[in-house]
């Protein structure tokens, strides 16, 4: 085995240096174009939410001590965690609920979603959220196989149907 194999297999075992806080205005732009690259129609065409600016913004707007940048040494954003808590009347629960968690291609299984999932994680506990709840695609097993390495169990199966419309809309007419 020569000394460049060992060099590279260190360079994967290091951990990057990442700095998780919480999002600040200047992070929005970054943030939603990371996530036009993470979460396009083509990758997700059955998300019942889209990627667009508004759920970065309303996040943001909404929950700000909820959404967490991920920061490179370099200072560039190279992931991302949306999140929300929940209370519902006549309830003593209080619920957190994981809205989106992007990292950029080239910081994935590196840690860095795990350390912005740890960190949200704790916040929502020192929120008081007594359950925390995800959900993603049944055929995106990378994700399902994370959070169930996050401590998430029984992943359960819900079908929803959608209608796209968009081929049905007049021409012209936007």
């Amino acid at each position: 085995m020569n000394t460049n194999d060992n060099n590279d297999r260190e360079k994967k075992k290091k951990k990057e240096q990442v700095n998780i806080r919480e999002m600040t205005i200047d992070d929005l732009a970054p943030v939603f174009h990371l996530g036009e690259k993470l979460f396009t129609p083509e990758s997700s065409p059955n998300l019942y939410r889209t990627w667009d600016e508004y759920e970065v913004v309303d996040a943001f707007r909404d929950n700000a001590e909820f959404c967490l940048a991920a920061e490179s040494e370099e200072e560039e954003i190279i992931g991302f965690i949306l999140g929300t808590t929940i209370e519902k009347r006549r309830s003593s629960w209080k619920y957190g609920y994981l809205i989106w968690l992007g990292v950029d291609e080239k910081y994935q299984d590196k840690g860095v979603a795990s350390r912005l999932f740890n960190h949200f994680r704790n916040l929502m506990i020192t929120e008081g959220v007594r359950m925390l709840l995800v959900d993603t695609e049944a055929n995106n097993l990378s994700a399902i196989g994370f959070f169930e390495k996050m401590g998430f169990e029984k992943p359960k199966k819900h079908v929803y149907l959608s209608l796209n419309l968009d081929s049905e809309r007049p021409s012209g007419k936007e």
